[in-house]
């Protein structure tokens, strides 16, 4: 699997990341491509795991606010594609809005 490959393939769900994890980590030359993506992917999908769950105990508890759901998994979404945009390119650059927060966080050359 080529870097770029797994770069991208660390943005398709969970199990997509710990496959491009696993094959980031047998490998003796680690990409700062594959490893700034592995931790842009990670913290978005953290993200949108926590933000998940706090929208549906708001939702529990005040239903009318059901559209709010709707809003942060399509901005979630869209995070996501501009996360794959972004590795195809093959640029390091963080997620729009939310990636600066995750710079620096998660470390896997180790």
């Amino acid at each position: 699997m080529t870097n770029k490959s797994m770069a991208i393939v660390a943005y398709i769900t969970i199990i997509g990341w710990v496959i491009s994890y696993l094959e980031y980590k047998k490998r003796a030359d680690k990409s700062a491509l594959v490893n700034y993506h592995l931790g842009q992917s990670l913290g978005l999908i953290i993200l949108s795991f926590v933000l998940g769950i706090v929208i549906s105990v708001l939702v529990a508890v005040v239903p009318s606010l059901y559209f709010i759901s709707l809003a942060v998994t399509l901005i979630s979404l869209i995070l996501l594609l501009l996360g794959i945009v972004t590795a195809n390119n093959e640029a390091i650059k963080p997620l729009p809005v939310v990636g600066k927060l995750f710079e620096g966080k998660f470390d896997f050359t180790k």
